[in-house]
C-alpha cells in the first residue's frame, strides 16, 4: 500500500471550469467541505443553497449542478433542497494514499445564467487499518561482544492511515538486554530501533525471541505484532561502511527498464567470512520494491521498471550493508527522476454550445481547459483553430479558453464549421493535441422568396378545357425548414382592379401550378396580367412578388363570314356582264372576314363550281370574279358560280357564297328576271306581261336605236373601268351603300353604290361603278395595273 501513498504525492486535478458570457463571477469559490471517510451513501456533507444565499427554487430553475474531477460522482446535489450529498462511499486510502490532507475538488455548475463556483471537499481519515509488519519474523545475528548501547535498525510496520492514526510507537516485550527506540524518517514514517543494555553471553543464551508491537495513535488504537529471533554469534569486530553515507542520482524518466542507477560500495575490515559483504535494500516500500533492485555482490542498483515523473518525482532508499559476522552498515540513495517530454497536452471541453443561431453577435460556442502532466516548458502549452473561420479562441483563468464568434454568422453561406482545436507544447520534441468540434448554424428568416423570373409569360390556345394546367412559377428561398417554405397566392394587377381573375386561373399555393378555370376566348380576351405572391412561413413572414402575362392564343373556331353578296335567303344577288366585256372584266367582287387573327384569318378563295367551267375566274387572295377569256354568242346567258372561301387554320374552316351572272348584250336590255322569279310574276301578274310585250313591240325600232348607242359607249368605257351590276328585283336591301374596310385579305376598301328599283318585271339600272376608296393611297391607276396580268394569273 506504501507504493499508492507515494503514487499520488503528485496526482493530476483536473478542474472543470465554465465562463459566464459576460465574463462577470468567474472563479466563484465555496468554503472548504470536509467529511469523514466511509460514510453512508446520502450522507448530508452541506448546503449549498444556504452558503451562496440562494432561495430553494432558484438552484433548481438555473439548472445547478455538481461536476466532479475524473468523471466520478463522488456528490450529489438535490436542487430541491440545496442539500450536498455524498453519492458513494469514500475511502481515503484508495483515493489519496498517504497524501494528507485529502482533498476532492469540484464545481457547482448553474447555467442560467451561467455561473461557476469552485469548491473543495477535504475527506478526513479515520482509524480503519491497523499497522502491518511486512516481515512476520526478523532474524538478527548479533556478535556477543556488541557495545552497549549499540542500536540495530528493524523492519518498520506499515498503515494505511495518515497523521496521528498512523504508527506512532513501538513496543518490545519485557527482557534483560534489549530495549526498543522509536525513530522518525525523513518522510515521516515510524521505524524502531533495537538497543542493546546489558551484555550478551553466547554461552548462556544463545538465542533470544522477542515480540515486537507497532501501535497507531488512533482512538482506541490499533496495534500489529512481529517476532525478533536473535541469534548469538562469535565476536565480529568491524561492521561494513560505506565510502559515502548519500548517493545522489539523476534519472530519466524514459530510461529503459534493467538501466543502471548506481553502484554503491562498502568495505570491512575484518577478513574471512566477517569481512564477506551483501548488499540489500533497507526497509524499501512497495514502491521502491518494485522499482529497483541491488545486486548482493556486486552493489549495483538496476532499475526494474520504468520510471514516471507524473507519478513519483523522486526516490529515497536505504542500501544496507552487511558482513559475514552479522554486522551492518548503510547508506542512503537519493534517486531525483528527471521529466521528458512524454505526454502530450489534454483538452478537457467543459461546455459546447450547438446549433448556434445566426446574425448573432459574439457568442461563446466552447469552453474547455489544457493540461500537460510534464513540467517546466514541457508543460506549458500553446493553443490555436484554423485561421480561415470566423471563430476567435480567447484565453481565461487557469489555463481555461473560451471559443466566441468573431462576427455574425450567415446559415446560408455555411451551416456547419469543424472546428479543430490545436494544443502544442513547448517541450523538445514538441508534442500536440487535436480536439475537433463540430458547430452547426441554426436558421433565422433573413431570406425572401426569390422567383426564378422577375416576370412570366404563359400561353394558352382558346377554347382550352377548365381546369387546364397552363403553366408554373417557381420560387426559392435559401432559408431552412419552416423559414424555406414557400405558399403563393394570387395578387390583382394593380392597373386593371376590375380583373376577374377569381374566375380565369387559380393557384396551387404549395407547388406554383397555374390553371385555367374556365374556357378563354381569343375574341373576347387576348390578353391578362395579374401577380403572384411567394410567402415563407417564417415569423415574420417575408414575400416577393413576380408578374404573369396570360397570352390566348387563337385557334380556329370561326368560319370565314361573307359580307358581299349577302346570303340572306332572300332573292339571289345578280351580276349583270355585258357580252363585250374582255377578258379580265371584274366581274363582282367577294368580300369575307373571318373572327379569328394571324394566319387563322388569312382568307383564300376558289372557284368550286361554275355553269360553264373556263369562263369566269376567282383570284385567290381578294375573291375577284373576272372573266377569264372574251365572251361569244355561244355562251350561256345566265350562270351560276359556287365561290368557296376558306381561312388558313388547321383544320381550315370555309363558306360558300353563289354568285348568278347574267350576260346582256348591252346596259339599256330590260333586265331578264331568273325562270323561277320570272314564272312566279307571271303566275301572279299576266296582265304586266301582255302590257311589256306591247310596249316593246310598239317602241322596238326606238329602243334598238337607243342600245346600239348605248353599247359603243359601253365598250369604250370598259376597257377603262369594269363594273357590275346587281339587281334585286325583290325584298329590302341593307343599305345603298356598301362598306368593305380592308378586313381580312383584302388589299384596299371598296364601296359600291347600288340603286335598284323593283317593278312589273322590267326595272331601270345604274351602272355599278367604284366610288372613291376609303384610303387615298389607291388610285385607279393602281386598279388599271391590278386588272392588267389579269389573264395571266388565271393561265387561260
Amino acid at each position: 500500500m506504501e507504493i499508492g501513498w507515494m503514487h499520488y504525492l503528485r496526482q493530476r486535478q483536473v478542474l472543470v471550469f465554465f465562463v459566464l458570457l459576460s465574463m462577470s463571477g468567474v472563479g466563484a469559490e465555496l468554503e472548504p467541505y470536509s467529511v469523514a471517510e466511509e460514510m453512508e451513501i446520502g450522507s448530508f456533507v452541506a448546503n449549498l443553497g444556504k452558503d451562496l444565499g440562494l432561495g430553494l427554487t432558484e438552484l433548481s430553475t438555473r439548472g445547478a449542478r455538481i461536476i466532479s474531477q475524473g468523471n466520478k460522482e463522488y456528490l450529489q446535489l438535490k436542487v430541491q433542497t440545496g442539500d450536498l450529498l455524498i453519492n458513494e462511499k469514500l475511502d481515503r486510502e484508495e483515493l489519496c494514499g498517504s497524501t494528507d490532507p485529502c482533498l476532492l475538488y469540484f464545481q457547482l455548475l448553474m447555467e442560467k445564467p451561467l455561473e461557476v463556483f469552485q469548491a473543495e471537499l477535504r475527506v478526513e481519515d479515520i482509524n480503519d487499518h491497523s499497522p502491518v509488519f511486512t516481515e512476520r519474523e526478523m532474524i538478527l545475528k548479533i556478535p556477543e561482544n556488541s557495545p552497549l548501547g549499540i542500536a540495530f535498525p528493524l523492519s518498520n510496520a506499515l498503515d494505511l492511515d495518515v497523521g496521528s492514526n498512523n504508527v506512532q510507537n513501538y513496543k518490545i516485550s519485557p527482557n534483560s538486554h534489549f530495549r526498543v527506540l522509536t525513530r522518525k524518517l525523513s518522510d515521516g514514517r515510524m521505524y524502531p530501533e533495537l538497543v542493546l543494555e546489558e551484555e550478551l553471553d553466547r554461552e548462556e543464551e544463545p538465542e533470544i525471541v522477542l515480540t515486537l508491537t507497532a501501535l497507531d495513535g488512533g482512538s482506541p488504537p490499533r496495534y500489529g505484532t512481529a517476532q525478533v529471533r536473535i541469534e548469538v554469534v562469535d565476536s565480529n569486530d568491524n561492521a561494513p561502511e560505506f565510502g559515502q553515507p548519500i548517493y545522489k542520482v539523476h534519472i530519466p524518466e524514459n530510461s529503459p527498464v534493467g538501466s543502471l542507477v548506481v553502484t554503491v560500495s562498502a568495505s570491512d575490515l575484518d577478513s574471512g567470512i566477517y569481512g564477506k559483504i551483501s548488499y540489500t535494500l533497507f526497509q524499501p516500500s512497495e514502491d521502491i520494491s518494485k522499482t529497483l533492485e541491488v545486486n548482493p555482490v556486486t552493489g549495483e542498483i538496476r532499475l526494474k521498471k520504468q520510471v514516471d515523473f507524473e507519478t513519483v518525482l523522486s526516490y529515497e532508499v536505504d542500501i544496507k550493508a552487511t558482513d559475514g559476522g552479522g554486522l551492518s552498515g548503510k547508506c542512503t540513495l537519493l534517486l531525483q527522476v528527471v521529466d521528458v517530454n512524454d505526454n502530450p497536452p489534454e483538452v478537457t471541453m467543459s461546455a459546447l454550445t450547438s446549433p448556434i443561431p445566426e446574425n448573432s453577435p459574439e457568442i461563446v460556442v466552447a469552453v474547455f481547459s489544457v493540461s500537460d502532466p510534464d513540467s517546466g516548458d514541457n508543460g506549458k502549452t500553446i493553443s490555436s483553430i484554423q485561421g480561415d473561420l470566423p471563430f476567435l479562441l480567447k484565453p481565461s483563468v487557469k489555463n481555461f479558453y473560451t471559443l466566441v464568434t468573431e462576427r455574425p454568422l450567415d446559415r446560408e453561406e455555411r451551416a456547419q464549421y469543424n472546428i479543430t482545436i490545436t494544443v502544442t507544447d513547448l517541450g523538445t520534441p514538441r508534442l500536440k493535441t487535436q480536439h475537433n468540434l463540430t458547430v452547426t448554424v441554426s436558421d433565422v428568416n433573413d431570406n425572401a422568396p426569390a422567383f426564378s423570373q422577375s416576370s412570366y409569360t404563359l400561353r394558352v390556345r382558346e377554347n382550352n378545357s377548365p381546369a387546364l394546367h397552363i403553366g408554373s412559377v417557381s420560387a426559392t428561398d435559401r432559408d431552412a425548414g419552416a423559414n424555406a417554405q414557400v405558399t403563393y397566392s394570387l395578387l390583382l394587377p394593380p392597373h386593371d382592379p376590375h380583373l376577374p381573375l377569381a374566375s380565369l386561373v387559380s393557384i396551387n399555393a404549395d407547388n406554383g401550378q397555374l390553371f385555367a378555370l374556365r374556357a378563354l376566348d381569343y375574341e373576347a380576351l387576348q390578353a391578362f396580367e395579374f401577380g403572384v405572391r411567394a410567402a415563407d412561413r417564417g415569423s415574420p413572414a417575408l414575400s416577393s412578388q413576380a408578374l404573369v402575362r396570360v397570352l390566348v392564343v387563337d385557334a380556329n373556331d370561326n368560319a370565314p363570314f361573307v359580307l358581299y353578296p349577302l346570303q340572306n335567303g332572300s332573292a339571289p344577288c345578280t351580276e349583270l356582264v355585258p357580252r363585250a366585256a374582255e377578258a379580265g372584266y371584274l366581274v363582282t367582287k367577294v368580300v369575307a372576314v373571318d373572327g379569328d387573327s394571324g394566319q387563322n384569318a388569312w382568307l383564300s378563295y376558289q372557284l368550286l363550281k361554275a355553269t360553264e367551267p373556263g369562263l369566269f375566274g376567282v383570284w385567290a387572295h381578294n375573291g375577284e370574279v373576272r372573266t377569264a377569256r372574251l365572251l361569244s354568242e355561244r355562251d350561256a346567258v345566265k350562270h351560276r358560280l359556287l365561290v368557296l372561301v376558306k381561312d388558313n387554320g388547321e383544320p381550315p374552316l370555309s363558306a360558300s357564297v353563289t354568285l348568278h351572272v347574267l350576260l346582256v348584250d348591252g346596259f339599256s336590255q330590260p333586265y331578264l328576271p331568273l325562270p323561277d322569279v320570272a314564272a312566279a310574276e307571271a303566275r301572279a301578274d299576266p296582265l304586266t306581261v301582255y302590257l311589256v310585250i306591247a310596249l316593246a313591240s310598239v317602241s322596238s325600232l326606238f329602243l334598238v336605236s337607243v342600245l346600239v348607242f348605248v353599247a359603243v359607249r359601253l365598250c369604250r368605257r370598259s376597257r377603262a373601268v369594269s363594273g357590275g351590276g346587281c339587281s334585286v328585283p325583290e325584298g329590302p336591301f341593307a343599305g345603298h351603300l356598301v362598306d368593305v374596310s380592308g378586313t381580312g385579305t383584302l388589299s384596299h376598301s371598296y364601296q359600291y353604290e347600288v340603286c335598284l328599283r323593283g317593278g312589273s318585271g322590267a326595272g331601270e339600272f345604274k351602272f355599278l361603278k367604284p366610288i372613291i376608296p376609303n384610303l387615298q393611297l389607291q388610285s385607279t391607276g393602281r386598279e388599271v395595273e391590278e386588272n392588267s396580268p389579269f389573264r395571266n394569273s388565271f393561265g387561260m
